[in-house]
């Protein structure tokens, strides 16, 4: 029989391919720019995908020109695209509008492509090739600085492995700088029998830490301590105890 298909009866694209004999294919479409629909008047952004029937209409030269036609999946309204290979873009056809994006490349400094006329008098007229190496070379001038600066921050990450380990030892370090202030904030809390979290130490707190004048009391204990090495440093006898019993200087 030669193949499954032949023996069905089928096409091997299956329903895509059921309109096949009216030239028409069916191919999943994506949408290249965004556009409102004349139905609905809902937008539809660019990258939605539908069904849509494909058709060849003409040619551009040798290059075959293709028309997209599907249905809104908001409404019942058809919407028709064709390619356009003169300015390598779509246009619509009819059932939407597109949202105007588009730009001069030349009012932001890009170089532009040469048309197929300059490529011509390029080719036969030897003054404007002149001309236009002039022009070109005027262009390269006015771009050369910008070019530097970004080759210059180009080679600045350039070394990616290098930069990507510089980063990884500097996250060690903070990492192990927050596990020892992590450590000392919980030993705080234990001491203090605190329950809520603390904040980092700021410069602004070690500032103003230093600033105090103030100086917190002792605690008891400290204060027991200091009164018992008082009174062991203190005379057993009160003063003028001596003079008053007569003692023997008093007495010679």
């Amino acid at each position: 029989h030669g193949s499954l298909n032949k023996y069905h009866h089928s096409h091997p694209l299956r329903e895509r391919a059921r309109k096949l004999s009216q030239g028409i294919l069916i191919i999943r479409f994506e949408m290249p720019f965004n556009i409102w629909c004349d139905g609905c008047q809902n937008h539809i952004g660019m990258g939605v995908r539908y069904n849509a029937e494909k058709k060849k209409v003409g040619t551009y030269y040798t290059t075959p020109v293709y028309r997209f036609r599907m249905k809104c999946h908001l409404c019942v309204n058809y919407i028709e695209l064709q390619t356009d290979p003169g300015n390598c873009d779509y246009v619509i056809v009819s059932g939407a509008r597109r949202k105007e994006e588009r730009w001069d490349p030349g009012d932001s400094a890009q170089v532009l492509p040469t048309t197929p006329e300059q490529r011509e008098r390029l080719a036969v007229d030897p003054m404007f090739r002149l001309e236009h190496g002039v022009t070109d070379r005027g262009v390269l001038e006015r771009a050369t600085p910008t070019l530097t600066r970004l080759q210059e921050a180009q080679d600045a990450w350039k070394d990616d492995f290098g930069l990507n380990s510089r980063l990884r030892r500097r996250f060690r370090e903070e990492k192990k700088t927050l596990r020892e202030e992590e450590e000392e904030a919980a030993a705080l809390r234990a001491r203090a029998g605190l329950s809520i979290p603390l904040l980092r130490e700021e410069e602004e707190d070690r500032r103003l830490a230093a600033l105090l004048s103030l100086r917190a009391p002792d605690s008891y204990e400290e204060r027991q301590r200091l009164k018992r090495s008082e009174i062991s440093q203190r005379s057993w006898f009160a003063p003028g105890t001596a003079r008053a019993t007569g003692g023997p200087l008093q007495k010679l």
